[in-house]
């Protein structure tokens, strides 16, 4: 493509809806233009990355064995009510009315319709397993739209169904996934890590994140400095401290505290560690009541794995100021487990402290040296939190890291939820009804783009990795209206690219070398070729690297050759 032939313009100002990196810089580029809140388009170059993308997944898909479809985006409700999701969604769910009144939705995944396909279509055993898969484009109708396409509301999907006959079948096909998944990030030029992570509103059993790490990255991961193992931090498990809680060394003492309510004005007025506190937060439980929950001053919450729990809401919600003065008698931030009437669920961390401090259950009152079994009953235990840098790892090997990742993939063993509620069944070889396991299988194509953005970066602009950017070459020109020689070897150069299947991107334009070198760092094209005067008549031509920044020169009849070893490496 030629630069001058190209009508969307770069910018040097950083708009002013844009947050995060991948969004400026994708609009500073003109690869996407804001259409409405959390809608894009993708205007050519951006286009380009998404199809290099999609080609990779395409190839890795059909490698595996699976099948391409593709799916209406509009769903009759009757399927989601079918399932149960159509009361189970939330408002992220787009509901609409056709002009007869009935009821459909945008959809944002197609288990529900796969489903519907498979009861159509799946007569036998012998027919399994089997695995189809789509890139399509979704609508999740999200609060709070943010980030450009790292959270839009439209957004281009890679889904993936599969059907088997049992379980052992149904690992084997997510395995297969797994290792597609792994080769299509790879292949991509991404740094990326396989996380174990909560299977949320899609349901099922095992589930697997691929999270691109990125310091900007929006979810938490859990890595073992010591082996493999990696969660989403909604999931790792807190293991119990080793060792014997210590025995009372103090007194039960009520201490005034007045105006402090939270850990760091208690820890502060008293001078303790936050660590040696405990605080009680009281959440809605499933049957009405309310419920407590105790941790470590020093800990946070963990809301998925509270919620899992039998008796508490789910999903989780803290009591309203008025529950909590009903439940309690007193104010919230004057809480504590100390004859609180209701029930008590401690973490192991809590459990493990002695001679700690907590609530008094009184406005403006705190209690010192407490101790479990000694001034209260020893409460439920838990794992109620996140863990924390220098945790123990859960799996048994080092310590416990915390990484920043942006999620670009989740697949999962969804097992008989949707087959069962949809009726989906084929005969098994006894001539019996079995009902299919089934397996999920995700990858956000357009969150890929602005993930490869995130982490590929510098002040200057974007550095695509090879196998994605829109274009492999760039070829730039000094003084391109005003010199025949520089027009002549640069068509040619381009033509010699183009035929050898190298992506060229030829700026052509009327431009200050300082402007086409500014468009060059901000697009991100990873081979730069600079075609000059005074390059042309020492036979050599300025080479530079996106990646490494580094710049060279090569033999001006080498060039072809030189490109060619270069990605053949690379």
């Amino acid at each position: 493509m030629r630069l001058s032939q190209y009508p969307v313009n770069t910018t040097k100002e950083t708009p002013s809806e844009a947050e995060v990196i991948s969004h400026k810089l994708m609009l500073r580029a003109g690869l996407i233009r804001r259409l409405a809140a959390g809608i894009y388009t993708f205007m050519p170059m951006g286009l380009k990355t998404l199809r290099k993308v999609e080609r990779i997944i395409r190839e890795e898909m059909d490698r595996a064995g699976a099948l391409e479809l593709l799916m209406p985006a509009v769903q009759p409700a009757e399927l989601w009510q079918e399932s149960g999701r159509w009361d189970q969604y939330g408002p992220e769910l787009l509901r609409l009315k056709d002009r007869h009144q009935r009821d459909f939705v945008i959809g944002p995944t197609h288990e529900e319709v796969i489903t519907d396909v498979a009861r159509r279509e799946l007569r036998s055993y012998r027919q399994l397993p089997v695995n189809f898969y789509q890139i399509q484009m979704k609508f999740r109708d999200e609060i709070r739209p943010r980030f450009g396409v790292m959270r839009g509301r439209e957004f281009i999907m890679k889904d993936a169904y599969s059907f088997h006959a049992d379980q052992a079948s149904l690992a084997e096909g997510y395995e297969a996934m797994k290792r597609a998944y792994t080769r299509m990030f790879e292949r991509m030029g991404l740094s990326f890590r396989a996380v174990r992570a909560d299977t949320g509103s899609i349901g099922g059993t095992a589930s697997e994140e691929f999270q691109v790490l990125a310091d900007s990255g929006e979810d938490a991961i859990a890595v073992s400095d010591a082996d493999d193992y990696a969660a989403n931090l909604e999931l790792a498990p807190a293991l119990p401290p080793a060792g014997a809680r210590p025995a009372p060394s103090q007194p039960l003492a009520r201490v005034p505290t007045p105006g402090a309510r939270t850990i760091e004005e208690v820890s502060k007025l008293l001078g303790i560690a936050p660590a040696r506190c405990l605080k009680t937060l009281i959440v809605d439980g499933s049957d009405g009541g309310t419920v407590a929950l105790v941790l470590r001053g020093d800990h946070e919450l963990n809301a998925v794995k509270a919620q899992k729990i039998p008796g508490i809401a789910n999903p989780l919600r803290m009591a309203q100021p008025a529950r909590v003065r009903e439940a309690t008698g007193t104010e919230p931030g004057y809480i504590g487990p100390v004859g609180l009437p209701m029930r008590l669920i401690a973490d192991h961390s809590a459990l493990a402290l002695a001679d700690f401090v907590c609530g008094a259950n009184a406005k403006d009152e705190h209690l010192t040296g407490v101790n479990w079994e000694r001034d209260l009953p020893a409460a439920e235990a838990a794992d109620l939190r996140n863990v924390v840098a220098g945790d123990p790892s859960p799996s048994g090997q080092g310590k416990v890291q915390i990484r920043r990742g942006i999620e670009v993939g989740h697949i999962f063993q969804l097992g008989r939820k949707y087959s069962e509620a949809m009726q989906t069944t084929v005969l098994d070889p006894e001539g019996k009804a079995l009902t299919p396991l089934m397996g999920c299988y995700g990858i956000g194509v357009t969150r890929i783009m602005a993930a490869a953005i995130e982490q590929n970066h510098d002040d200057k602009g974007i550095i695509w990795p090879d196998p994605i950017a829109p274009f492999t070459v760039l070829l730039v020109t000094l003084n391109h209206d005003r010199s025949e020689p520089v027009r002549q070897l640069a068509d040619q150069l381009y033509a010699a690219l183009g035929a050898a299947g190298i992506d060229v991107l030829y700026d052509d334009r009327d431009a200050r070398p300082g402007v086409k070198f500014a468009d060059a760092e901000l697009l991100g094209i990873p081979h730069c070729i600079v075609i000059g005067d005074r390059g042309i008549a020492a036979g050599r031509l300025e080479y530079r690297n996106r990646r490494a920044g580094t710049t060279e020169e090569i033999a001006a009849n080498d060039v072809l050759a030189e490109i060619q070893r270069r990605l053949a490496a690379a």
